[in-house]
């Protein structure tokens, strides 16, 4: 049995995933399996991308993001919605969108946001071409 010296910060992510890998499988696990586990689960990021985002998560606390794991995880699942047609982004300009939402606020219209306004002009359409297609579908059954 060969030994490997390790970091006590290395240390304590190797029992972390131990303990984790334990609960998973409902077995007794080694330092080999968690090290094998670590190796296929994790991705390695340029340091530069990774400080990015954890000065992101530090300076906008208030998007809830708590640990760079939290934000990769919610960034690949926005990322893999989008590719698979899920979602459609629309691009409005940051400066437009921040006068809709003092326009909103200012003229006191019954919507909370420009992100309430939008959904709600498209769900009202969404209504009145459904109640439409009925009506359309109803003429030509005639």
């Amino acid at each position: 049995m060969k030994t490997l010296r390790i970091s006590d910060d290395a240390h304590q992510k190797l029992t972390g995933m131990l303990g984790e890998i334990t609960a998973q499988t409902m077995k007794m696990q080694t330092y080999t399996d968690a090290i094998e586990t670590m190796l296929s689960q994790n991705v390695i990021l340029p340091p530069e991308l990774l400080n990015e985002t954890q000065n992101f998560i530090e300076t906008n606390k208030q998007l809830g993001y708590t640990t760079r794991e939290e934000f990769i995880r919610d960034a690949i699942r926005n990322r893999l919605r989008f590719l698979k047609n899920q979602t459609q982004i629309i691009e409005i300009p940051k400066d437009e969108y921040e006068k809709l939402d003092q326009a909103i606020r200012d003229l006191n219209v019954p919507f909370q946001s420009a992100e309430d306004f939008v959904n709600q002009q498209i769900q009202t359409l969404l209504e009145k071409h459904a109640a439409w297609v009925k009506e359309k579908e109803k003429y030509e059954g005639i």
